[in-house]
């Protein structure tokens, strides 16, 4: 036979089979459409969609068709699989005959799957929306998820999963969303987010109408705003205590979606509705509503000691104060204080920072009952800034908001401006004759300076004449002196009054310390 022999012979098959379908003869539905395809030139296809599914293009639907167990025969080009409202039991390891490269959503919602075997979702490899609700799943084994790395919604609600073990999900590293309402958990699933492996970005977790009575508010306290702002709890028979309620609180000034929306369904009487009712927490009273809550602002040397107060808490004489406080590196709990001695909150909720460090600047949150409506702009929040360092924006919680150095713009026109004052203090003053006292002698000299300053004239005449003007204004270059080791921690003022206190500093003869000048220049600079 010639080259392309076989080729020359296909048109005059498919021309035979055509005249032959012509003629009329009998065939079944199955041969008919072979045989159009063949006729209008279309190979036939190795997965045809199943008799009792309904395929668009790559969408297939097995929806509602009393299926007991997973056809065999899916085609693999489908991104979206309906299997929904059938009579399924199990999904097993092998429940196609071929893998499904392009699959994107599987939809298992409305079965009575109670077991899933291990790699059922190997096949699978490209998921992003896997839908089991509503079926009778109920524990949550490890490696349930094995396969699923790029899933990003899981829907889990509406089974009777009393129990999440670990390493269920350690493997969904991109799930972003999971619905798990309307199961039987008692236990909060911490392990979502503290996990080695696991979810890196969850951002939304629906634990709604299940049976849990407590919550870990310390570590739900440390956790990301946006982590927080996405934790649905409501129709949960929570325990209403001092420490919920200072969390719930807390969630209610930051305007949280679970709380803004289903507000009724959380304990507490946080909706208004007087439904619950709030335990009478030390430190919550209904009269410092009306006092607005302005964010406030601390810098303190590295070393010295800090005082913070919790804004809108009530003073409390009787009880035991819920306080939270967090930081930019822990939260902590007024119950369990920092065992390095760092960080102590005392008996009213001020927060005590001892020796502060260059790490310690960021925003630091009290979260407490305080038992109040919020007004729009009121902040809970505390910059503190230790050192040369400034602090990010106050808009979340202080998280991972680090101390942040000056930038070497600043920086560098700083020094500039102290240069040019030590050129200009170096070329118009003198340094003038130490004596005790304004009739002193020379005698006196050497004991009235003491080694400890060196005054400047602002007449340079004065070296020679030795006299004193007693209204002209002189520059002093003390020594710095020592601090003094002391427990006491006072509170200190906000920058901004520091800051004034700071260029105030008059010697009692008119002078000003070299210190307190260049920190001036710094200032205007």
């Amino acid at each position: 036979m010639r080259p392309g022999g076989k080729n020359m012979m296909r048109p005059v098959l498919l021309q035979v089979l055509c005249e032959a379908d012509d003629r009329g003869s009998r065939r079944s539905p199955a041969a008919a459409a072979l045989l159009l395809s063949l006729c209008l030139g279309f190979p036939p296809s190795s997965a045809a969609c199943p008799p009792f599914c309904l395929c668009a293009s790559d969408i297939i639907s097995c929806s509602g068709r009393n299926l007991s167990t997973l056809p065999l025969d899916l085609p693999g080009y489908a991104t979206r699989l309906d299997l929904s409202h059938n009579g399924l039991t199990t999904l097993p390891a092998d429940w196609n005959a071929q893998p499904f490269s392009r699959l994107a959503t599987l939809i298992l919602s409305w079965n009575s799957i109670s077991q899933i075997e291990p790699d059922a979702f190997a096949l699978t490899p490209h998921l992003l929306h896997l839908d089991l609700s509503s079926n009778r799943l109920e524990i949550l084994n490890a490696s349930i998820f094995r396969g699923l790395e790029e899933l990003q919604v899981l829907l889990l609600f509406g089974n009777q999963i009393a129990q999440i073990n670990p390493g269920a999900i350690s493997e969904l590293h991109s799930l972003q969303r999971l619905y798990l309402s309307g199961n039987r958990l008692t236990d909060f699933p911490l392990e979502l987010y503290r996990g080695p492996a696991g979810p890196r970005n969850l951002t939304f977790l629906d634990l709604s109408s299940n049976r849990l009575l407590q919550l870990p508010v310390q570590s739900l306290l440390a956790l990301s705003a946006q982590q927080q702002g996405g934790i649905y709890l409501q129709g949960n028979p929570l325990v209403c205590n001092c420490a919920l309620l200072a969390m719930l609180d807390y969630w209610v000034w930051k305007q949280y979606r679970p709380l803004v929306d289903f507000g009724a369904g959380y304990p507490c009487g946080l909706s208004g509705d007087g439904v619950g009712s709030q335990p009478d927490c030390p430190g919550s009273q209904q009269e410092v509503s009306s006092t607005f809550l302005e964010a406030g602002t601390y810098r303190v040397e590295p070393g010295e000691c800090l005082r913070l107060e919790c804004p809108g808490l009530a003073p409390s004489t009787q009880g035991k104060l819920e306080v939270f406080w967090v930081t930019p590196r822990a939260v902590l709990h007024s119950s369990a204080n920092d065992t390095s001695g760092h960080f102590l909150i005392l008996p009213n909720g001020t927060l005590e920072i001892r020796g502060a460090l260059l790490e310690d600047s960021g925003v630091y949150l009290c979260v407490a009952a305080r038992g109040r409506r919020y007004h729009p702009g009121e902040s809970l929040e505390v910059s503190v800034s230790v050192g040369n360092s400034t602090v990010a924006s106050a808009g979340g919680l202080a998280h991972g908001s680090g101390a942040e150095h000056f930038n070497t713009a600043f920086t560098t026109l700083a020094s500039c401006v102290v240069s040019i004052v030590l050129v200009l203090l170096y070329l118009y003053l003198t340094p003038c004759r130490c004596r005790e006292g304004r009739g002193g002698g020379g005698g006196g000299a050497a004991r009235g300076c003491g080694g400890r300053a060196i005054l400047l004239c602002s007449d340079p005449r004065e070296v020679d004449s030795g006299e004193r003007r007693s209204n002209g204004k002189r520059v002093a270059f003390l020594e710095p002196q020592a601090v003094r080791d002391s427990d006491e921690c006072g509170p200190k003022t906000q920058a901004m009054n520091s800051a004034h206190g700071a260029t105030e500093g008059i010697l009692k003869n008119g002078s000003r310390t070299v210190g307190q000048t260049l920190t001036d220049a710094a200032h205007m600079a």
